[in-house]
């Protein structure tokens, strides 16, 4: 088990600072918007945005994926109980959409950097391979590992990248910059 370092209401896994990650999505071809038996987990608030924002990225949708939030909504509840996008037919997320090269891509995230809507995509998708739990008063930032990210984990290895730089943008949009500047500092005594 990693040591936990506590920052502020906050407590990350020592692997947050220890472990490399760089997407290679050349490599994965955006396999984890495939994979898996849920969809990508939602904050509560997440589910108001998407709904308000729906219309700005729905033509970014595959039709398979507006009829899924046609018949399951913007939003599900998993087996375990956990808030998540809906999928196509039990694998992919609804709101991802394939390029014609093959590789998928988060629709929502497309409309975002067309400057059709103000939310980039759900946080979760944006800040992997750190999952976000609360528990009680702290909010805990576990490295997650998954056989899908093989490809991310040797090429952050390469690059001598830690999870935290390769995700400073995220942190810094889910948890602002300050908190961002004390994992450097952290990071810098450790």
């Amino acid at each position: 088990m990693s040591p936990i370092i506590q920052i502020d209401d906050k407590l990350i896994s020592a692997d947050v600072f220890e472990k490399c990650f760089a997407c290679d999505i050349a490599q994965c071809a955006g396999i984890c918007c495939v994979l898996g038996d849920s969809g990508a987990p939602l904050e509560k608030k997440e589910k108001r945005i998407l709904q308000r924002e729906y219309t700005h990225f729905v033509a970014y949708m595959k039709p398979e994926g507006r009829k899924a939030v046609e018949q399951q909504g913007h939003t599900v509840i998993d087996l375990d109980g956990d808030l998540v996008t809906p999928l196509i037919d039990g694998a992919a997320c609804a709101y991802s959409n394939m390029n014609a090269d093959g590789t998928c891509y988060c629709a929502i995230e497309h409309a975002f950097l067309d400057g059709k809507t103000t939310f980039r995509k759900p946080i979760s998708c944006y800040i992997y391979p750190i999952r976000i739990k609360q528990v009680g008063e702290f909010t805990c930032l576990n490295y997650d590992v998954w056989s899908a990210c093989d490809c991310a984990r040797t090429k952050g290895a390469a690059e001598n990248i830690p999870v935290f730089r390769f995700l400073k943008q995220p942190i810094i949009a889910r948890f602002g910059q300050v908190f961002y500047e004390k994992m450097e500092k952290i990071n810098d005594i450790t």
